[in-house]
């Protein structure tokens, strides 16, 4: 095991490529991440229980640190619990923003469930929705769109979709949950002309 005044100049290191990315030094912030990424990363996995989210999360963190170089003071600590701050709050916000997701998943789920036999009149209107929604499902990626259509329009559970492409869960649930966000991003913009057909307007 190191000793304490390997540990302290291990520190000390840190805190200088932490000093030198401020300075605007990408090799730093590339050296900075080979040293304590391990360190990084198992603090989220062990706050997500996911190995992709936490994958996810430690790619933000050192985007945030690179970002916040300048406002680090290692006077008020060392880079490395300044690097664990910032991984704590990220994962939590993780972890919020998932269960968000899945919440707002489910009523979407369940909202659709209302559109089953349409009168007359909305006819034309799902068809035109059903249209834009296959149009917009194009422009994601493939892996994120073979997810999502297994699930929404297979009826395949995450499970069930992680075991038909042999792909971990995690992955599989990473896939959608990106999915999801980048659909409702292309979707955006015809949101509006959409709620007015709809309206009959």
């Amino acid at each position: 095991m190191p000793g304490i005044d390997e540990q302290v100049a291990h520190e000390r290191s840190w805190n200088g490529l932490v000093s030198r990315a401020a300075d605007g030094d990408q090799s730093a912030m590339s050296d900075l991440y080979e040293a304590s990424g391990a360190m990084v990363f198992g603090l989220a996995l062990r706050i997500l229980g996911d190995r992709d989210a936490a994958e996810d999360v430690a790619a933000e963190v050192y985007a945030q640190a690179w970002r916040d170089a300048a406002s680090f003071d290692s006077r008020r600590g060392d880079a490395g619990a300044w690097l664990l701050t910032i991984t704590r709050s990220r994962a939590i916000d993780s972890l919020r923003s998932r269960r968000r997701e899945i919440a707002r998943e489910t009523i979407e789920a369940a909202s659709a469930v209302a559109f089953e036999g349409p009168g007359p009149e909305e006819t034309n209107f799902e068809a035109q929705r059903r249209k834009l929604v296959r149009s917009a499902l194009a422009g994601l990626r493939t892996e994120q769109r073979e997810a999502i259509e297994l699930a929404y329009f297979g009826g395949f559970s995450q499970a069930e979709i992680a075991s038909r492409l042999g792909q971990p869960l995690g992955t599989i649930k990473t896939r959608i949950r990106l999915g999801m966000i980048a659909l409702r991003d292309l979707l955006e913009h015809v949101a509006s002309p959409l709620a007015g057909a709809g309206r009959g307007s």
